[in-house]
């Protein structure tokens, strides 16, 4: 945990660095330049954080992150005093979310940062809300005790020079009734669920530039185009709770052949950001950030839609990291990744190698793949925590989970979220940041005073950062 050393560092305002395809460079500081930001180091920390930013527009979050630290302390006076109207209150609990996110983030300090569930305009081209979030909270010091504690113990701000947010399929309308309720409209017809298209999208922030010009993206890639994957069929056939849509039998396939021809594979995005890493001979490094967000394998009905979705997109990268050559990105560059390249996998992929609804199988085969640092998946170097083993030993985390309790990652109990190396990296350390009862930043995790639960994504998020720490 790193701390504020002078009391004047925690009140100047700090400027974001201008980055790749970032339009940060638009705000300019007004008080006098702070001191540069930390040294960007090669042997950085690489996390994933699902955020829980998931709101009800693109339009809430910007609204929220653009509140000044000004606003925001009025908020937390009043909620401090117990004089917030309904309204106000609605708004300082959020403002209390995002500040213990931030807070989480100060703590760890990575170099690189995959941001699950960061809200964008469904095209990753408005950045009002990233800019606003590196500006109002990274860039001001949080509490590292938990927004809502009395006592304080101010962290550091952290900077990052390069930021990218990308395209999404979560609430893009398709021209189908792909839920087979007889209409089409959100969120069951859009290619990845949303209730408007730029919900559940994910962002980056990066230390180290990133390579834009090599950026690849998968969002067009089809289902139907992955080796073996078929149109799912009904299979759960005598269901009162989940009748058989009119019309349809069991065995029928799910989606009108017009539809299939049309599904992507991603519910949100693949991506491929290479980032450049300075190295000791004052060359740089490439590591390939493969970010993605598969779709939960939960809430299907007749068919086991999900299930399939959800171990497909998770396969992807077992097969864009092994030499396979199907996968074709959106500019329609064909094959995956070269077999020397440096990646990292990172992302929630919302998918337990031991427990849950999904194919564990599949996510137990790309945690073991050759190509992979297994150190760090699956040895000495697997991301645990002492809170996720407190949660189960509370019976807090339910019943998942219970075999490897200290590598779980979410509040529902499952381990979701990962950051996979590749195996010519070497990996120095690893975390999941979830403190115990007995651990400093408790608060962080859980207020009862907050929201209707008092912790999950009321007081920050339900998953928890996860980092692996590589040595260049």
């Amino acid at each position: 945990m790193k701390f504020l050393k002078t009391a004047a560092a925690a009140a100047i305002s700090v400027a974001l660095l201008a980055g790749c395809n970032d339009e940060t460079n638009n705000y300019h500081p007004t008080e006098p330049t702070p001191d540069p930001i930390e040294p960007i180091e090669r042997d950085g920390r690489f996390a994933a954080y699902n955020l829980s930013f998931d709101r009800t527009s693109f339009e809430q979050l910007v609204s929220e992150m653009t509140l000044t630290a000004e606003k925001q302390d009025e908020l937390m006076d009043k909620w401090f005093a117990g004089t917030l109207t309904d309204e106000e209150k609605a708004v300082a609990e959020k403002v209390i979310q995002i500040r213990n996110v931030a807070a989480v983030i100060q703590t760890e300090r990575p170099a690189v940062l995959m941001m699950g569930e960061f809200n964008n305009d469904g095209t990753g081209e408005n950045q009002d809300a990233m800019v606003g979030f590196r500006l109002n909270y990274l860039s001001v010091p949080q509490n590292g005790l938990g927004a809502t504690s009395d006592d304080k113990k101010m962290l550091e701000p952290i900077q990052f020079g390069y930021s990218e947010t990308f395209a999404t399929n979560t609430g893009l309308l398709s021209d189908f009734d792909l839920d087979r309720d007889g209409k089409i409209a959100l969120p069951g017809d859009a290619w990845g669920f949303g209730f408007y298209h730029g919900q559940y999208a994910f962002g980056l922030l990066s230390m180290y530039p990133i390579d834009t010009a090599n950026i690849r993206t998968f969002q067009n890639f089809k289902w139907k185009d992955m080796p073996g994957e078929t149109n799912p069929t009904i299979v759960n056939c005598d269901d009162e709770n989940n009748p058989i849509p009119a019309g349809m039998k069991c065995g029928d396939e799910w989606y009108s052949a017009e539809a299939w021809a049309e599904k992507p594979l991603s519910s949100k995005n693949h991506v491929d950001v290479p980032v450049l890493i300075p190295t000791s001979d004052g060359g740089t490094q490439t590591v390939h950030l493969l970010m993605s967000h598969p779709t939960p394998p939960v809430f299907d009905t007749v068919t086991k839609n999900n299930v399939l979705l959800n171990s497909a997109e998770v396969a992807f990268w077992n097969d864009y990291v092994s030499g396979s050559d199907y996968m074709y990105d959106d500019k329609g560059l064909q094959g995956g990744l070269a077999d020397d390249a440096s990646f990292m996998i990172m992302g929630d992929l919302n998918a337990d190698p031991n427990d849950g609804d999904g194919k564990v199988e599949t996510i137990a085969k790309l945690l073991a793949n050759d190509n992979i640092n297994t150190h760090a998946t699956l040895g000495v170097y697997a991301p645990s925590s002492l809170g996720a083993d407190e949660c189960f030993t509370n019976d807090e985390c339910g019943d998942w989970g219970a075999g490897s309790p200290q590598y779980v990652t979410s509040t529902f109990g499952l381990r979701v979220d990962y950051v996979m190396p590749s195996s010519d990296l070497n990996i120095t350390d690893s975390g999941v940041f979830w403190p115990a009862t007995f651990e400093e930043g408790r608060l962080l995790m859980n207020d009862e005073r907050v929201g209707k639960y008092g912790d999950g994504k009321d007081i920050s998020s339900d998953h928890r950062l996860v980092w692996v720490k590589a040595e260049f």
